[in-house]
């Protein structure tokens, strides 16, 4: 048998690997659609998809079409036009109905900041059979979350929603760090303004619930609030005794963090991230089809925060996850 220097070994692989690179980025890209252009996310997506240093996954989608939406929210109403014009000045088409985007894509990102249109907006997409990406947060109410996984179910259209924060490499890292053997808890906290027409933590204490479930995974089974000026406190408690608390901050410092503590111990997340972790695993799932984050996790966690409502108007008593769930799973019967 020759001997093959190692050098050489490395170099191939070297080759190999860019040579794969290449193979993809000149694959002809899968065309995404982008519905509600209301949200920062959506310029800082489209340059990470369509830019020129757009490679791997990433390469293999392009954005060619966006539909503006919008709605009489404020942070919708004061910057859908900007945001329309940033995009089509990227050269992505912009159209005025959804029916006229699902013509000419193959993919849907669903953009728009008002969580409360979620559901209508998702419906002709999972009816025309297209996969579908929903950003922060995935609706309006528990009911609306449920009824579009059950109609996507139904149509077998591949769907999911996240926040950025999940996917980011600090957070991954502390849920992964073997030093802290299994999580037998943790605390997360971060900016939560609230949105009228919404339980409290959707619009933006998504971020920070999001990344207590990443680290506590599901399982939760009651859910306690205080509410004072300036925070939320939110405790879960989950079906094998460990406990999960969110701290929703709307004054003074409001950095996302995270510690988790685990049977053989206790560490923080160290680092944060911005948009690409995300628009990776987005990349794909659309070319996979496969949900990086199943359903069911994305419905207990609405349900934790439309619990954490429920305990407030209850005056911080405990609230059972499975009650708030069976009472909007009969008002979703009716919603699809």
């Amino acid at each position: 048998m020759r001997f093959i220097p190692a050098t050489l070994v490395a170099m191939l692989g070297l080759l190999l690997i860019s040579s794969n690179e290449t193979k993809a980025q000149n694959a002809t890209p899968i065309r995404a659609g982008m519905i509600g252009l209301d949200t920062s996310h959506v310029p800082a997506f489209a340059k990470l998809f369509n830019g020129p240093k757009a490679v791997g996954d990433l390469a293999g989608i392009k954005i060619v079409a966006a539909y503006p939406g919008g709605t009489d929210f404020g942070p919708s109403k004061t910057r859908v036009a900007k945001f329309t014009e940033d995009i089509r000045g990227m050269g992505i088409e912009i159209v005025d109905t959804i029916p006229k985007l699902l013509e000419k894509v193959d993919v849907i990102f669903l953009e728009s900041v008002d969580g409360r249109i979620h559901l209508q907006e998702a419906i002709p997409v999972i009816k025309a059979g297209k996969p579908l990406f929903i950003d922060k947060p995935a609706a309006g109410s528990l009911a609306d979350v449920i009824a579009i996984f059950d109609l996507a179910k139904q149509n077998k259209v591949p769907c999911f929603s996240s926040s950025s924060v999940r996917f980011g490499a600090g957070l991954q890292e502390l849920k992964k760090n073997e030093s802290l053997g299994e999580i037998a808890g943790a605390d997360t906290w971060g900016p939560c303004s609230y949105q009228e027409g919404t339980p409290d933590l959707f619009f933006y204490g998504i971020h920070g619930v999001e990344a207590l479930y990443t680290l506590m995974g599901t399982g939760c089974e009651t859910v306690v609030r205080t509410q004072a000026a300036d925070a939320d406190i939110v405790t879960g408690v989950w079906k094998n005794g460990r406990v999960g608390t969110y701290r929703g901050l709307r004054k003074n410092k409001a950095d996302f963090g995270a510690v988790a503590f685990g049977t053989k111990g206790i560490a923080p997340m160290l680092k944060g991230d911005g948009y690409e972790p995300m628009c990776r695993e987005i990349a794909k799932f659309f070319k996979t089809k496969v949900a990086p984050v199943s359903p069911e996790e994305t419905i207990e966690i609405f349900a934790f925060m439309e619990a954490a409502d429920e305990s407030k108007r209850n005056e911080g008593k405990p609230v059972a996850i499975k009650d708030v769930m069976a009472k909007a799973k009969a008002q979703a019967a009716g919603k699809k």
